[in-house]
């Protein structure tokens, strides 16, 4: 197994189980945090889908490099002119299971393949929004319907939006980057009396005043490897509610509440009966399935929280986040790349070979190595590689060096042979281990 493998397969790994606890504690965190307004709400899924789209990335990266600062730093003050540093490397071993090297190659193609259907069926609904936006007609507003596009456009400070119509969209959406289009459906602006039009338009254009296109595109893309999950499905439903909440609010803060709320209610019952599959990408006032949530945060009456109890809540909002994320890295799970070399030369029998990073974690205890006073008057730095072979006890049973400066070779091997680890287990069972241990000398300039 490759070590691309090895990381798709450790990604795939921590999001089957880190999406539904950064979904859990998200879920807690909106209910915290309803009162304070949809704004609010929105940005904690927004937090969510991007957590856990990128925290299963974050859980195969090594930190022995943060481990290594630190100690750097803390052992700066003690010896200003040189300091030694341990590395025990970036992989990192799956332990207690041991899987077959073709298991893990299929269930890692199979990943692959998933995301890249989710990736191609991403870009066919960006060339069939691109198709409807080049099949659409533009539409010269006059009278009324020129009358509120006009002063929507005042409000929402937009100048450069245009309007078109299309028989292939069944409800008002909003597409495009840099040129800003409203798209309606074939003799909408016909049939609809003018407190409906200004919610129209003005809902759009909310969307518009956020760049809410541009936005749910990199939502998008950033979503695809995790796209696979059922349970992402509901964060992304609820980026969608909360986001149109907000754009209620933005455009009710004109028409009055209630009166939108009436509107909306009207246009719902006039476009949604019979409405087929939403225009993909693009961005329209039915895009979430919680009308009824979205007209009761319309004429609900509203408690703002303001003071030391908002500051409590966001607190303890990030405190939960914080710690959730602390606790996913922490107990993130690996699948370690077997090289090539290990399979044509196989380790004695009952040894398995595991990546230095696992080992890191395991160390339970053993002095620094110290600099030589000869090497540190002759200026001599570098690394020096050992290979160790680690018994069941956890004691250091055998340890060579592949590489380094002689003068400081010797210096790694006093300390690292008096180190003791945890027992490292395989299906329950202390086995013995092969790993590498990196010891780097250097000097201040």
């Amino acid at each position: 197994m490759t070590n691309v493998e090895s990381w798709i397969l450790s990604y795939l790994l921590n999001s089957l189980w880190q999406v539904p606890l950064l979904l859990a504690a998200g879920w807690m965190a909106a209910r915290l945090l309803r009162r304070a307004g949809a704004l609010a709400e929105h940005r904690v899924w927004v937090c969510v889908l991007v957590l856990q789209s990128l925290l299963p990335a974050c859980s195969t990266l090594s930190w022995q490099w943060l481990r290594n600062l630190i100690a750097r730093l803390a052992g700066s003050r003690g010896v200003a002119d040189a300091s030694v540093t341990v590395v025990m490397g970036s992989g990192t071993g799956l332990g207690g299971h041991n899987f077959s090297a073709m298991l893990l190659t299929v269930a890692a193609a199979a990943y692959v393949l998933v995301s890249a259907y989710f990736a191609a069926r991403f870009l066919w609904s960006w060339f069939r929004l691109l198709s409807i936006r080049r099949a659409a007609v533009p539409v010269e507003l006059t009278g009324e319907a020129a009358l509120v596009w006009q002063r929507c456009s005042q409000r929402f400070r937009i100048e450069d939006a245009s309007i078109a119509a299309s028989s292939q969209v069944f409800g008002p959406v909003t597409m495009g980057l840099s040129r800003r289009l409203v798209l309606l459906p074939a003799k909408m602006l016909a049939g609809l009396p003018e407190s409906d039009l200004y919610t129209v338009i003005a809902h759009e254009f909310a969307h518009i005043r956020r760049n809410d296109f541009l936005i749910n595109l990199l939502y998008e893309v950033l979503s695809l490897p995790v796209s696979y999950h059922p349970l992402f499905w509901f964060t992304r439903e609820r980026i969608m509610e909360t986001r149109e909440m907000v754009c209620d609010q933005m455009a009710a803060e004109f028409a009055g509440p209630n009166e939108y709320a009436r509107s909306l209610l009207r246009l719902a019952s006039l476009l949604l009966e019979g409405m087929p599959v939403r225009v993909p990408h693009a961005i329209g006032i039915f895009d979430a399935n919680a009308l009824e949530r979205r007209l009761m945060k319309l004429t609900e009456k509203r408690n703002e929280i303001r003071g030391a109890r908002r500051l409590a809540i966001v607190a303890t909002c990030a405190l939960l986040g914080a710690g959730i994320c602390g606790s996913a890295l922490a107990l993130s799970m690996h699948v370690s790349a077997v090289s090539t070399a290990n399979d044509s030369h196989p380790s004695a029998p009952g040894r398995i070979n595991v990546s230095p990073g696992v080992m890191a974690g395991n160390k339970l205890s053993g002095p620094a190595p110290q600099y030589p006073e000869d090497a540190k008057k002759a200026r001599i730095q570098g690394k020096v590689v050992l290979n160790a072979v680690i018994g069941k006890d956890g004691a250091i049973e055998q340890l060579n060096v592949l590489s380094g400066p002689k003068e400081l070779q010797q210096s790694s091997l006093d300390a690292v042979r008096q180190w003791t680890y945890k027992p490292y287990l395989l299906n329950g069972e202390p086995v013995e281990v092969e790993t590498t241990i990196n010891v780097i000398y250097t000097l201040a300039k």
